[in-house]
């Protein structure tokens, strides 16, 4: 990293020698960085030149002695001679009377630095001394002051620290030094300082403002931040269009975030700006790094570390279950395994297949060479049960979410696709090592989007399935237990002395197993727990008719035989719950759904669920959360499924499950949208729900319910909890509108709308037809979405006041994106009409924002703006903050269309900042759009092009039609800014989008491309 450039004066530390170093102050004085000592002098020069007592600001005077005071300040305590001044102030045409001035100017500086010293003068003390500034040698110089007092050198001080982190190989802490740094200017250095000697200084230090910059830029690219750069380095070579530097980083941020067209752009570009300017090629960097990206170089593909958070600390997960402390056999697996682990360190990613019958083993095995393993994956251990043996395998795009997650990347930095995630999961392991257990895969299709792909990782899978087509696989097939490994693991559970009397029944024991280490433990276990019962007493029970040979034997009777062992031993309330929660579907089950399921008081049902635990029969996923092993799962319901348990009990047992999300779900969203009275046309829950003291706690709910709650609309699809289903669907739309599950969200919405039809109730029907279309319209997908709502119309369920209000609203604003404008006023007055009679003020409020759009459309701007404050007004009233936000909106953009810019930015700023505190990425992210189409049209393009940027790299802004929006905006900003080349690939990239689509806009798009192309 560049340090203080050639020129820059630097102050050495400087300070009383009876003193200790004065801490800065804090906020609001530029170049604080530490709070600061009552009295202490403080100043700054980069920004206006400022000084401060204390917290009170301190008088500079005029420009000229400003001047004066500036070039004493960056003179490192060193005397300045009268000479020296009168050159920096006004160069070679000084006043006449300019030695007068320079005393006039350091008596009037003195006077406010140390309004003390004239009395100590008067009182006998050094004539000419000031506890600051100092008169000697007819000259001047600022002596005395704390090691922190400028701001110049806590900046200094930073970008040192910032360089011995980076040396250090602390990518993390030196960027956030670098940003403390770089946050200390405060407009132009020296800003409104006359004379040639600031002017001088001006330029260096803007010149080393921008190594900074680069430097810290060059450390975003290698933690990964490369789509978070765009926009930065977009705005920089707008402002910098011959810093040939921040083209290079320009390009490379492109073409990691996948865009090699406009990296290559970039570089024609710079090429022809260049010639023009200066007749000059490119240098050497660039054009390297322009046929590197033709090449597709490997190495320009990843960062070489992952890209966490600007200040947190790299995390490092440890996801790994417990090994078990009687782990038997098994050495030569134990060995092979972990030398091919062992060869993961530093060279390529290792990749381990073990496959096997259920209850073999896999699990138990893996984890235990995982955790010998650990040392030689110092940055993490991953895990998760795919789930692959059962009904509801686990979604490798779910899987990466919480992968990602795990490893330090914020919800909203996590795309939507599969494609997407899988790519920023292995960006963000380049570069670390770590150790990726995969258990209990379905195929090879599951499971490899979820390997890490980088030198220095390596993967574990077990699977009932051998994976050949797993290219690179080390393929182990795990067998049942040898007859000794199996009755050494019983021996190590039960104890030697017992056994060693008994050896024939022992045997007789792990046979009936099938020599299952998952059967032989729990059947152990039991023994051990039970000190009058002989190893012949268990014999006979394994001897049974329940325990028959041919369900000991390998495949899943084996697995079953040995569940058995652990269910016969449940108590009828244990018993009862292990039946009851195997019916609800999703990963887990909180212990608050739990005990909705069981019907019992919270502190029962857990601990009733921890003695599940203690028999190995449930995990404890997380602290309050509990989960089935898949098989442990299928059994459990076939128990259910047996007489012992009647239909009505485990459809009640569901039903109640239903009620608890749907209750809970509608508090957070009354929270959400206040006065909605979706609440009101809710259907009706026996059972109650959840409530929540903040919204924090609420959303916190709702985001970490999301794929059990989505699980619970699909498996409540049977007409008697049909209606409550699409209910629940409903009040969970803020999983669709956030974006982070949408995906599942739209598929619970089919499925609904499927049975909803098979059994005709048109009820549930509309609901889930308008909820579609919602789905639809924020994918831009605006075909599929007018379909689902005008059927949705065409249902017109009168007992159903949500559908009459919404499906008209959604078809109004489908209208309004296909341009069919008269249609969406018709729409959207019915839409505005109904909410009325429903006395529903949100909807109300909705449907006026929206028609202001369609105004704003038809040219009719002054009623546009209109609508959009009535809705405002209404939100305002209600309360409802997000709300409000799209309130904000619709005016920002009405007020863009009326040039009123300032207020435009001002009601979208504010919009999105809440969208932001909402974990609203979408429409954050759609307002970054806005943000830009404003800037463009007040004639800023660097701004312009920063904000559709900004909206590109949030990803999932609405489907591929809004990003065609975006690149279209980009590109008008871009050409702008004098780069045809770039916006010509972002038009083409929108172009192909439009066609796609079938959009309209694609007829703008190729009247852009025509005067570019020729």
């Amino acid at each position: 990293m560049d340090g203080v450039p050639d020129g820059v004066p630097r102050v050495p530390e400087q300070r009383r020698p009876d003193s200790t170093p004065t801490p800065s102050e804090p906020s609001t004085t530029p170049g604080a960085e530490r709070p600061a000592e009552s009295g202490a002098l403080r100043f700054s020069v980069l920004g206006p030149v400022r000084a401060w007592r204390g917290d009170e600001p301190v008088t500079t005077g005029s420009p000229q002695q400003r001047a004066l005071l500036a070039a004493l300040l960056l003179r490192e305590g060193r005397t300045a001679t009268a000479a020296e001044l009168i050159d920096a102030l006004w160069g070679e045409e000084p006043p006449s009377q300019a030695l007068a001035a320079v005393r006039t100017y350091a008596s009037r500086l003195r006077k406010v630095l140390d309004p003390g010293g004239e009395a100590r003068r008067s009182g006998g003390t050094a004539a000419t001394a000031s506890a600051v500034l100092v008169s000697e040698s007819g000259g001047y110089a600022v002596r005395d002051l704390a090691e922190d007092a400028l701001d110049l050198t806590v900046a200094q001080d930073l970008a040192t620290e910032a360089e011995k982190a980076r040396s250090a190989g602390d990518l993390c802490h030196a960027r956030e030094t670098l940003r403390r740094a770089l946050a200390l200017w405060d407009g132009e250095t020296l800003a409104g300082v006359p004379g040639p000697y600031a002017e001088t200084q001006r330029v260096r230090l803007e010149e080393w403002r921008l190594q900074l910059v680069e430097s810290r830029l060059d450390m975003d690219l290698e933690q990964g931040c490369h789509a978070e750069a765009v926009s930065e380095l977009t705005a920089l070579t707008a402002a910098h269009p011959l810093r040939e530097r921040l083209r290079e980083l320009l390009m490379l941020a492109l073409y990691r975030s996948g865009r090699q067209a406009e990296a290559l752009a970039v570089y024609a570009d710079t090429r022809r700006l260049l010639a023009d300017e200066l007749g000059v090629d490119p240098r050497p960097d660039l054009s390297e790094l322009q046929q590197r990206i033709l090449q597709a170089d490997p190495g320009l593909a990843e960062p070489s570390s992952p890209a966490p958070e600007p200040t947190a600390v790299p995390v490092r997960p440890a996801q790994l279950p417990a090994t078990v402390p009687d782990f038997t056999g098994r050495s030569g697996f134990v060995r092979e395994l972990g030398d091919i682990l062992a060869s993961a360190e530093g060279r390529v990613m290792a990749v381990s297949a073990l496959a096997g019958i259920g209850g073999v083993g896999k699990t138990t095995l893996a984890v235990h060479v995982a955790h010998q393993a650990r040392g030689a994956f110092p940055d993490g251990q991953l895990y998760v049960d795919l789930q692959g043996a059962g009904a509801r395998a686990a979604e490798p795009e779910t899987v990466l979410g919480s992968f990602l997650r795990a490893l330090g990347t914020a919800d909203s930095a996590i795309p939507d696709s599969l494609e997407e995630r899988a790519a920023l999961y292995r960006s963000v392991l380049a570069g670390r090592r770590v150790l990726v257990l995969l258990d209990n895969a379905r195929d090879a299709a599951q499971v490899r989007p979820l390997l890490p792909g980088t030198d220095g990782c390596a993967a574990l899978v077990t699977s009932r399935v051998r994976m050949l087509d797993l290219a690179g696989a080390h393929l182990i097939d795990l067998d049942v237990m040898s007859p000794d490994e199996a009755l050494a693991l019983f021996t190590k559970i039960v104890g030697e002395e017992r056994v060693a009397s008994e050896r024939k029944a022992a045997l007789d024991v792990v046979a009936a197993c099938g020599f299952l280490p998952l059967a032989i433990r729990i059947a152990a276990s039991r023994l051990a727990a039970r000190r009058t019962w002989t190893v012949s007493v268990l014999a006979a029970k394994l001897a049974d008719e329940r325990r028959r040979l041919d369900e000991l034997q390998a495949g899943d009777l084996a697995v079953k035989a040995t569940f058995e062992l652990g269910y016969g031993q449940l108590e009828p309330a244990q018993a009862r719950a292990f039946r009851l929660l195997g019916l609800a579907d999703g990963p887990d089950i909180s212990l608050a759904a739990a005990a909705a399921v069981l019907d019992l008081p919270v502190e029962d049902t857990e601990d009733l669920l921890e003695s599940l635990v203690d028999t190995s029969l449930l995990e404890s996923a997380a602290p309050g959360r509990y989960r089935f092993h898949d098989l442990v799962r299928l059994y459990a319901r076939a128990c259910a499924e047996r007489d012992e348990l009647p239909p009505s009990e485990r459809g009640s047992a569901l039903s109640r499950l239903l009620d608890f999300y749907l209750a809970s779900a509608a508090g957070v969203y009354a929270i959400e949208r206040p006065g909605d009275r979706l609440v009101d046309h809710l259907a009706a829950t026996t059972h109650e729900g959840l409530t929540f003291e903040t919204r924090e706690s609420a959303l916190d709910w709702l985001f970490a319910e999301a794929e059990c709650l989505l699980a619970c609309v699909t498996q409540s699809l049977p007409a008697p909890t049909l209606r409550r289903a699409a209910s629940l669907l409903l009040v969970a739309k803020d999983l669709s509108e956030s974006g982070a599950s949408s995906l599942f969200y739209e598929r619970a919405a089919t499925a609904l709308c499927r049975a909803a039809q098979e059994v005709g109730d048109a009820h549930a029907e509309a609901q889930a037809r308008t909820a579609l279309a919602q789905v639809h319209v924020r994918a831009g997908r605006f075909d599929e979405a007018a379909v689902e709502a005008s059927k949705a119309m065409s249902l017109e369920p009168t007992e159903d006041p949500w559908s009459r209000c919404n499906a008209p609203l959604e078809r109004g604003v489908i209208a309004f994106y296909k341009n069919e404008l008269e249609d969406a006023e018709t729409y959207l007055s019915i839409a505005l009409d109904r909410f009325r009679e429903d006395m529903n003020a949100p909807g109300e409020a909705s449907a006026l924002c929206n028609l202001s759009r369609v105004h704003l459309a038809l040219g009719k701007t002054s009623t546009a703006i209109s609508l959009a404050e009535q809705g405002i007004e209404l939100y305002d009233n209600l309360g409802a903050a997000l709300r409000l936000a799209n309130g904000r909106y619709a005016l920002g953009l009405a007020l863009t269309v009326a040039r009123r810019y300032d207020d435009a930015l001002a009601q979208l700023t504010s919009a999105m900042d809440v969208f932001r505190e909402n974990r609203q990425p979408l429409w954050e992210g759609v307002t970054h759009f806005r943000i830009a189409e404003v800037h463009l049209a007040a004639d800023r393009p660097p701004l312009a092009a920063a904000h559709a940027e900004q909206a590109i790299a949030l990803r999932g802004i609405g489907g591929e039609w809004r990003r065609g929006t975006v690149l279209t905006v980009l590109g008008k900003a871009l050409l702008e800014l004098g780069q045809p080349d770039r916006a010509r690939v972002c038009w083409n990239e929108a172009l192909t989008i439009y066609e796609k689509l079938g959009s309209a806009e694609a007829t703008e798009v190729r009247r852009l491309l025509s005067p570019v192309a020729s």
